[in-house]
This record gives C-alpha cells, sequence and structure tokens, in this order.
C-alpha cells in the first residue's frame, strides 16, 4: 500500500493565481509603446487590457484631485470610463527620459489638459509598465 497522506508539499510564498485575467496581451517591448497601447486598448472598450500596462500597485493619478492606487482599481476605474465609449486620438510622445530600468514618458495632450507624464518601469522578462501615471497636470492657476 502506497501512503502518501504524510507527505506535503511547500512552497517559497504564496500559490500563484491560476488564471491571471492580464496575461496573455501584448507587451510594451520599449517605454513609447505604452501610449500606443493605452490608445488601441481604450478605444477598443478594453479596461482589462488598460489595466495590464500598469504593475500591481501602480499609482494613477485620476480622477483629477484623487488617485488610483492598485491595478485592480485601476481597471474599475477604466470600465467605468470605457463604459460611455470616449474616442481617443494618439499623442505624438515627447523624448523619453531614461535611467537603468526606469523611464520617463510624456505627451502634450490634444485635450489642453496641460501634460501627460508616466514612469515605468522595465520587468524581468524586459517588457515596460506603468508605475506612476500623471494623465492631467493642471497649473495652480486652474484650480
Amino acid at each position: 500500500m502506497n501512503d502518501d497522506t504524510n507527505s506535503t508539499q511547500t512552497t517559497d510564498g504564496p500559490s500563484p493565481p491560476t488564471h491571471d485575467r492580464f496575461a496573455g496581451y501584448p507587451k510594451a517591448l520599449e517605454p513609447e509603446d505604452i501610449t500606443r497601447l493605452f490608445v488601441e486598448r481604450s478605444n477598443a472598450g478594453d479596461a482589462t487590457g488598460v489595466a495590464a500596462l500598469y504593475e500591481p500597485d501602480a499609482v494613477l493619478a485620476y480622477p483629477p484631485g484623487s488617485t488610483t492606487v492598485g491595478r485592480d482599481a485601476i481597471e474599475a476605474l477604466w470600465a467605468e470610463v470605457l463604459a460611455s465609449r470616449p474616442h481617443f486620438e494618439p499623442e505624438t510622445p515627447l523624448p523619453t527620459l531614461r535611467t537603468g530600468d526606469l523611464a520617463l514618458t510624456s505627451t502634450p495632450p490634444r485635450d489642453e489638459a496641460g501634460a501627460r507624464a508616466q514612469v515605468v518601469r522595465r520587468q524581468p522578462d524586459g517588457s515596460w509598465l506603468r508605475v506612476l501615471d500623471q494623465p492631467e497636470f493642471v497649473s495652480p492657476g486652474d484650480r
């Protein structure tokens, strides 16, 4: 008789999720790719695809005057925003500033929001994800 009832398996941390809804999306191979992927996924109404562009603990400064923290919260926010089917136009990126595995990307917005800036980080697989996202800057006089 083979008695395996006393055998146990141990791991060095939590078990990986059985299904990662953020996996399987094309990855940003360069920091500048994230803006293009954001526009494509937003225009498709894909909140999960948009959230897949962020690290799990990312911080999004939106809605204006508040912050949304974490990929799940970012997904919920974009689901709400994208429900009204807004259309996003691509914006020409400004030069990217890089140091090591960090990069600062920015675009001059078409909607007069002042500027957009994101800090992105290179992942172990070489792809890039947003860590900090400031989609709207307003001058102190505009508050």
